[in-house]
């Protein structure tokens, strides 16, 4: 009886699957599941009594590098993940406009994030049945490719308990180019913060393309957690609270957020003892 119980089950299984191949047309070889049931591993816990040694660090992702290209794979965008799960109510974002936006105090409403890149132009074209000027309304969203950047904001942490550096994202942000009407570029803007512990179930849902193997694809959040990214860092904390390119400029930014990063590896590599 058992064993009958159990081919009708799978029975009843395959015709559904049967059911479904026949509603949507499969893209692809074989139905790929295991991105979408991923759950996000927990990170360990850190004691405070434990951190022996702490850095604070801001760093920007240029999507425009060649490492970072995935950034921008035209079918499914990053920005276009998390602009989505913002203006869904899945993610709560905060208000960049305020002092110290980066620690999340202030949250951005829904409906201020669904205007952030929308705008409505008013153009005039012939119809082509009465061969009359019409006047039409263009509704224009957010442009997924004027995201030129991302900023992420971390925290390094040496864990003399188990011996590691560690390193948690605290906060993620994207950047678009501001374009203005005769098509000079006026700068970057920060669009909002995430909570990137937030964003993480999410980006553990969506694949990155992987140019070398398209059955192996890593999620958004592995590709974080590995750190398989090009960036430079524009702030490290200190006393002024100020940014790299305030007492710096030209290659000496560059030459600065190069110190930075060295000094952090040979902080590491001092504490040990060969």
């Amino acid at each position: 009886m058992k064993n009958m119980k159990n081919l009708l089950a799978t029975i009843t299984l395959s015709l559904g699957a049967l059911a479904a191949f026949a509603q949507e047309p499969l893209d692809g070889a074989y139905q790929k599941v295991v991105t979408k049931e991923k759950e996000v591993i927990p990170y360990d816990f850190i004691r405070e009594a434990d951190v022996f040694w702490s850095k604070r660090i801001w760093r920007s992702i240029d999507v425009r590098e060649k490492m970072n290209l995935p950034f921008k794979y035209p079918q499914q965008y990053l920005i276009e993940i998390i602009h989505s799960a913002a203006k869904n109510g899945e993610l709560t974002v905060y208000d960049n406009s305020v002092v110290d936006g980066d620690q999340f105090k202030q949250v951005l409403p829904v409906e201020d994030v669904k205007k952030i890149g929308y705008k409505e132009d008013t153009v005039t074209q012939i119809n082509p049945v009465t061969m009359e000027e019409e006047t039409k309304v263009v509704k224009n969203e957010l442009a997924w490719d004027k995201i030129i950047k991302f900023r992420l904001k971390e925290d390094w942490v040496f864990n003399e308990n188990t011996s590691t550096m560690v390193c948690r994202i605290i906060g993620l942000a994207p950047v678009r180019e501001l374009v203005l009407s005769d098509g000079t570029v006026a700068g970057d803007e920060v669009m909002y913060w995430v909570y990137y512990p937030d964003l993480r179930p999410i980006l553990a849902k969506y694949e990155v393309f992987n140019p070398k193997n398209d059955a192996v694809r890593l999620s958004w959040e592995d590709l974080f957690e590995a750190r398989m990214f090009e960036s430079y860092i524009y702030k490290e904390s200190n006393v002024y609270d100020r940014n790299i390119k305030e007492y710096a400029t030209g290659i000496d930014q560059l030459l600065e957020s190069e110190r930075i990063k060295q000094n952090m590896f040979e902080f590491e590599h001092d504490l040990w003892n060969y």
